[in-house]
Formats: C-alpha cells, sequence, structure tokens
C-alpha cells in the first residue's frame, strides 16, 4: 500500500507569518457539483491505475488563515477533512476542486548554524526538489475530534524520524512560523534543537541501510547542511520554499552562536 505522503505544493512564492499563537478551527470542505465530483474519481482511477498500490487515505487540507480581531497576535487555520483523491484532478485556483494543502516542516539546524534540507527522490511526485523534512497534514481518527497544534507537532516529529531517521521528542519542537503560498497551500513549521552534522548524517545513513534492507528507497535521496544563502545555488533547483526560511532564521539568529540559544528565537511553542 502506498499513501501519498509527499504529494506538497510547488511553490511559487510564500509568505512567512509569526504569530504569537495559533488556534486551529474545522470547517467542511466545499462541496463538489456532480460533474467536479465525477472529473476528481476518474482522476484517481486513472492515477490508481498508473500506481496500484495508492491508497485514499484521510488528509486535512487548508481552509484559509484569518488574524482573530478578538486576540491580537492570534492566527486562526481554518482545516477541512478530505482524502487524498482531491489533490490528484487538476488544481485549478478558484474552483470547487481546489483544496490548498496543509503540511508541517522542520526546521533542523546544527550546532554551527546550519539548517538540514533533503532532496526528494525520484519515485515522489516531486523529484530533485530540495526541502525541508515535511508532511502532509493528518486530520484527528475520530471525525468531530479538534485537531490542535500538539497533532501537529507530533506529525512533524514523525516526519523527520520517517524522512532523515533523526529522533526526538515532539514536545522539543518549537512552533517557528507559518507559510502562507500564493495558491493558498499553508505551512506549520516547527524549529528542533540544535544537533552535531555529524549525528544528523550517521541518522540518516542508518535509515537508508534499513530502508534498502527491506527493499525500499528512502524518500529523501540525500541530504545537505545550508547556512547562508550562498550555500543554495550549489543544490540546484527546484528548492521549494528553502529560500525564504533559510532567510528569515538567519534574521531570527545572526549570530551562528546564538543559535543553540532560545532566547534567539522570538516564539514559543505556540498553542
Amino acid at each position: 500500500m502506498v499513501v501519498v505522503t509527499d504529494r506538497l505544493p510547488l511553490f511559487t512564492g510564500i509568505e512567512l507569518l509569526a504569530p504569537a499563537r495559533l488556534r486551529l478551527v474545522p470547517a467542511e470542505p466545499p462541496p463538489l457539483s456532480r460533474a467536479d465530483q465525477a472529473a476528481v474519481d476518474d482522476a484517481w482511477d486513472e492515477a490508481v491505475r498508473v500506481k496500484p498500490g495508492l491508497f485514499d487515505g484521510p488528509v486535512a487540507a487548508s481552509g484559509g488563515l484569518r488574524w482573530d480581531e478578538a486576540q491580537p497576535g492570534t492566527l486562526v487555520l481554518t482545516w477541512l477533512r478530505a482524502t487524498y483523491r482531491r489533490y490528484v484532478s487538476p488544481r485549478t485556483p478558484g474552483s470547487a476542486r481546489w483544496l490548498p494543502h496543509l503540511f508541517v516542516s522542520v526546521l533542523q539546524p546544527t550546532d554551527d548554524g546550519a539548517l538540514m534540507v533533503g532532496r526528494m527522490a525520484t519515485w515522489t511526485s516531486s523529484p530533485g526538489r530540495w526541502q525541508l523534512p515535511s508532511g502532509t497534514g493528518e486530520p484527528p481518527e475520530t471525525v468531530g475530534d479538534p485537531l490542535e497544534v500538539a497533532d501537529l507537532r507530533a506529525l512533524a516529529a514523525r516526519e523527520l524520524l520517517e524522512e532523515t531517521g533523526t529522533e526526538l521528542p515532539a514536545a522539543d519542537l518549537r512552533f517557528w512560523r507559518l507559510s502562507r503560498g500564493s495558491q493558498g497551500d499553508v505551512g506549520v513549521l516547527f524549529l528542533a534543537p540544535p544537533r552535531p552534522a555529524g549525528a544528523l548524517r550517521a541518522s540518516y545513513a542508518a535509515l537508508v541501510d534499513a530502508e534498502r534492507a527491506v527493499g525500499h528507497e528512502p524518500e529523501l535521496d540525500q541530504i545537505a547542511f545550508v547556512r547562508v544563502e550562498a550555500d543554495l545555488p550549489a543544490l540546484g533547483d527546484p528548492r521549494g520554499d528553502v529560500d525564504p526560511i533559510l532567510r528569515a532564521f538567519r534574521q531570527d539568529a545572526p549570530d551562528l552562536a546564538a543559535v543553540g540559544d532560545p532566547a534567539a528565537f522570538p516564539l514559543g511553542r505556540g498553542r
């Protein structure tokens, strides 16, 4: 069974937001007409014919962001319960079929101030793209249960482990920023504690060995460490949202020695 966990948006520019607090509220996806539903189903059936192992699992999509006028500094993120088939048909902004992504990403710094990035493997939907360890949003298992920042934090910790082999308690991740794409996609970004680059490389190498031992290829076929924007061209294109995120990370902690100091970053864990 193949779960489509790598279908993240192809960025055309993002805005980074730094709320003091984040609140998530549920909503229903826009209803589809009979014709739109048929088009979505046909696109999914065709995708399954190409990749028979695809699984139409549950997904949490983005319903938009707004500032809470009653609580200054609070951003409200509306999320929608859907399934992966909504991401297979052609995505035309403004149409009922359009469903923006909600995803999580992890900034994993090294103890000398670089950020770890990974390159998507050839078998993924975005082969060759450099990005942070990331994953598509997931709704609560029980319909009607709330989706909380803690759930997104746990998902981010799991994606970091599954994609890079680096394991850490979810509680160690600090809410850092929200990214909003030009087409409505929203990313919730978490900051991990600094670790030595050698330890991160060793964890990734162990993950690759374990995956290949059971006949799998890792989702990220390579990792790298970028410290300043001058390091980015060497990665090649496409680079997803790495450029603006590295720039904001560097602005938060311009002194590389300050990366390990929580006081260097203005945001806390988020609620």
